[in-house]
């Protein structure tokens, strides 16, 4: 999660944007057969060309619903929570888990190097696609360390914009192209009705539950293991660390009130006061299973994991 200039990845998802059917398609052939990915039969199995195979392959992994195993991938404990069998949400009918896969992808520094960067570290609110090209590409050679090919570098910031803002009717675009990525429905980027330009605004954002959100903020305390953080850090990339502000485009009031709700929603986990002038979110006791917090939102209660 913590940025690393040495483990990045670009170009990996072979041109092809994330599609509804994808994650649960590729999570229930890989429960059939562990190497599914490596086998010929794959595009028979999952119904797709080679390269979509990959790029299938590619977005479990950028969205850490899936792992390298001994035989090939196995399933993540959050990727089996999700879209398991009897899985919160199989069939990406709850666009919750649309929030918590964009976390997933955008935190993920190691796998999806350009959606990590737009959404910690680009903050320019109006833009077109050679300003992003250009502040990627900037980004790359003055903090990673490993080289990487501009040409592919261009793609993947072209791929962030075509992820999350809905593109305009084009007759001359196949059909297979034009179909959303379900990460559009957030309007984390937002395309100019005329021109070239795009916005990606910070907002309230009252469509993240409080149950995404926990699972989030313990996700990253537990990342940083942290007992207390400042407010601050929640709302600003820091350190090479991603933040839920960032990420989610919050305004700093947006922030602290989902904070208090999530304090009061499921007391006794977190708590927010301030201390020598500072807000801090401070953590109640030793540990904390971001599970629970999923639980809250697709079954309505906090439920205390046990590992």
């Amino acid at each position: 999660m913590r940025f690393n200039p040495k483990k990045v990845g670009f170009g990996r998802h072979e041109t092809f944007a994330l599609r509804y059917s994808w994650l649960t398609k590729g999570i229930k052939a890989l429960s059939d057969n562990p190497s599914i990915f490596n086998d010929e039969d794959a595009t028979v199995t999952l119904g797709v060309g080679k390269n979509m195979v990959n790029a299938i392959r590619y977005w479990l992994l950028a969205s850490r619903l899936i792992e390298p195993a001994d035989k090939g991938f196995k399933t993540t404990a959050i990727g089996e929570a999700i879209f398991g069998v009897n899985g919160y949400d199989e069939y990406l009918e709850d666009e919750a888990t649309i929030w918590l896969i964009h976390w997933l992808i955008a935190s993920n520094s190691e796998q999806a190097t350009a959606w990590f960067w737009f959404f910690n570290s680009f903050h320019k609110p109006e833009f077109e696609t050679g300003d992003v090209v250009a502040a990627l590409l900037d980004f790359t050679e003055q903090k990673i360390t490993t080289k990487c090919a501009a040409t592919t570098v261009e793609k993947d910031a072209a791929m962030v914009l075509r992820m999350y803002a809905r593109a305009r009717g084009n007759t001359r675009t196949p059909l297979e192209d034009t179909l959303d990525s379900p990460l559009i429905q957030l309007r984390l980027i937002t395309q100019s009705s005329v021109g070239r330009g795009y916005s990606s605004v910070p907002a309230e954002r009252d469509g993240l539950p409080i149950g995404i959100f926990g699972y989030v903020v313990a996700d990253l305390f537990n990342e940083l293991g942290a007992s207390e953080l400042p407010i601050e850090d929640l709302m600003y990339s820091k350190a090479g660390h991603p933040s839920p502000g960032a990420i989610f485009r919050l305004t700093e009031n947006a922030l602290l009130t989902k904070l208090e709700k999530l304090v009061t929603a499921i007391p006794g986990i977190f708590e927010v006061r301030e201390s020598a002038g500072i807000h801090q979110v401070y953590l109640l006791g030793d540990g904390i299973d971001p599970m629970g917090y999923l639980a809250y939102h697709y079954q309505g209660e906090y439920k205390e994991m046990v590992a």
